[in-house]
This record gives structure tokens, sequence and C-alpha cells, in this order.
């Protein structure tokens, strides 16, 4: 007869990931979290921390459903796990857990391991809040077109297998050929710029628009951001109607107006927009999601917000707008780097 055993407590460190040969790992451990939770009524686990911020390879669902339990909450987090593990690199850090299912501790949310983010975000997170994250365009929202493989049938062979419209990071080495590094004049053909990178720097080259289809923001002034970046510096381009980027980019907003992008570029050069960004981002990605936590503002010369100011006097702007205390201001401004 089989017998179902229960525990009062389980501690543990369990295997956080499974080698497959081929794929990227697999990550296990929320299967041994799930586990413990099912034979113990208190757990505590130190595992990798990026479902925390519902990133990385776990399922979005099994991040989700952590991040709602009212019986779970972080007892220890450490953005750099060489610090717990030696010569170990866990991206996103590592963390310890603790579930009781005898106690209510809340919903953990939104992450952060400051307390002063988390009093700063349930003063900005109200209920008539809009993200910003809504002018955030994805670095594959530019592509080739089928008639650039019509008028030149040879480069579907230069494209990776899958990706024959991909705008990709190396699009400059591939397709050399094609762009130009000035813009041609006298020609009666129209050009697009694209932003990119060779050799290791950022360079602006010209294609026939025909070649590319671009979202609806090609057309109109827009902020070019690396799609990766580890500095505090988000390294930010203006650009003017017909330019976009290659997949090293995202790009943000849609506007006709060149005053209202200045605006959004120094809005998220402030200290305010990036401490609301290091809220999910935990790793170099500057994916649309983590720019989800930023307030919406309005960039017109109706705002609230009275853009022709410095960087610096902005900010002093936010903090007064969404209440900021003295403590909270200090964490922001000791935290976070200035931008030129």
């Amino acid at each position: 007869m089989s017998k179902e055993f229960k525990f009062d407590v389980v501690i543990g460190n369990p295997p956080y990931q499974e080698e497959v040969e081929g794929t990227s790992d697999k990550q296990i451990f929320p299967y041994f979290m799930d586990q413990a939770y099912k034979i113990g009524k208190k757990v505590e686990l130190i595992t990798p921390a990026k479902f925390l911020s519902n990133a990385g390879k776990t399922p979005k669902k099994w991040n989700e459903k952590m991040l709602k339990d009212p019986h779970l909450k972080v007892l220890f987090f450490e953005q750099d796990s060489s610090k717990v593990f030696s010569n170990t690199d866990i991206k996103g850090g590592v963390c310890v857990t603790y579930r009781d299912v005898d106690s209510s501790f809340g919903a953990i949310g939104t992450f952060t391991p400051y307390a002063e983010l988390n009093s700063i975000l349930k003063k900005v997170k109200t209920s008539n809040f809009k993200s910003f994250s809504e002018l955030i365009y994805a670095p594959e929202s530019y592509k080739l077109t089928q008639k650039l493989h019509d008028d030149f049938p040879d480069i579907g062979s230069r494209l990776s297998k899958g990706h024959k419209f991909d705008i990709t990071t190396n699009i400059f080495d591939k397709l050399g050929d094609i762009f130009q590094n000035v813009k041609p004049s006298g020609s009666s053909e129209q050009y697009v710029g694209l932003y990119g990178r060779q050799n290791n720097r950022r360079t602006l080259k010209w294609i026939k628009s025909k070649y590319v289809k671009g979202p609806d923001n090609l057309e109109n002034y827009k902020i070019l951001v690396p799609k990766s970046n580890g500095s505090g510096a988000l390294g930010e381009v203006l650009t003017t109607p017909l330019i976009g980027g290659t997949q090293t980019f995202i790009t943000i907003g849609n506007f006709q107006d060149i005053n209202c992008t200045k605006a959004a570029m120094k809005y998220i050069k402030s200290k305010f927009a990036r401490a609301m960004l290091g809220t999910l981002k935990v790793t170099q990605d500057n994916k649309k999601r983590t720019w989800v936590n930023i307030p919406l503002q309005d960039f017109t010369q109706h705002s609230d917000i009275d853009w022709s100011k410095s960087v610096h006097d902005i900010d002093q702007q936010l903090y007064k707008k969404y209440g900021l205390n003295q403590e909270e201001i200090n964490f922001i401004e000791t935290k976070v780097k200035e931008m030129d």
C-alpha cells in the first residue's frame, strides 16, 4: 500500500537546469519547487531569480503563478550570483523564497529588491496608469521586401534559413552591396536610412525604400535605443523620418513633431524614467516588456511637464507629479547615474 508523506518544513537547493544537446538548457527548478510545495507546508529554497521579473526561460504562466501566490515571499535576493556561489554566473541573480500555506504575505506582483522602488511603483501605477511601452516598437519591426529578393535572387543564400526578410544585426556584412554609405543625391529612387552596427561601431547606411517594409513610425520622427545594453547609458539616437534600424535597435515613438521627439528623448534620459525601467530590467535586454512600469507622458506643449527645461529640472517636476517623498527622491538620485 502506497503512503503519501507530508513534511512540515522543506529546505533545499534544487537542481537548476538540464543540459539538452543542441538546444538551450531547460530550466527544471520550477518542477522541484512545485513538488516541494506539494509535500511541505513551509518551504524555503534558493533558486535562480529571473522568474521574479517574469523573465528568463521559465514558462511565463508559471512565473505569473508564482508572482500572484499570496503565500510566497522573497527572503533574500542577490543580483551577482558569484557572491553566493563562487565562480558561477547565473543571469538575473539568485534568490531565497519562503512559502507558507498557513500565512498570507500578499502577492509579490512586481518584484524589486528595494523597498523604496516598491513604494514609488505604488504611487506611479494608479488606476489611470498608461504605460510608456505603448510607444515601443520591437527590433523585428523592420523587414526586407519580396521585391529585394526578386531583384537579387542570390541573396537568399546569404541569409539564414527562415530569416530571409529579417534585417538582422549583421545585415550590413551579409548584404553590403545592397546598401550605400551615403544617401544618393539626384536619384529618382527614394531611399531610407537604417542604423546598425558594423565593425563594432554604430553606422547609418542607405537602401532603396522599395526594399524595406517598416512599421508606421518609419515615416515619422522616432528614437532608436540599442535592444541590449549593460551600462546605465541607453545609447539613444533621435532620427528624422525615413530612418529606421536593424535588429540591433528598438524604436520608440511615432512623432510628427521634432519637439515632441526631443521631449521624449529627455524623458528616457531622466533618472525617474530609468529608475522605473530598472524595476523590470534584470538583464541587458531592452525588450518592450521592460518598459511597462514607466508611465506615459504628454510630450506636447500642453503637457503638465515643461519639457523645455533641463533633464535635472524635469526629474524634479516628475518627483512632484508622483508625490515622491524625500527618501524616495534620494534613492533615485543616488542609485541612478546621470545621463548627458
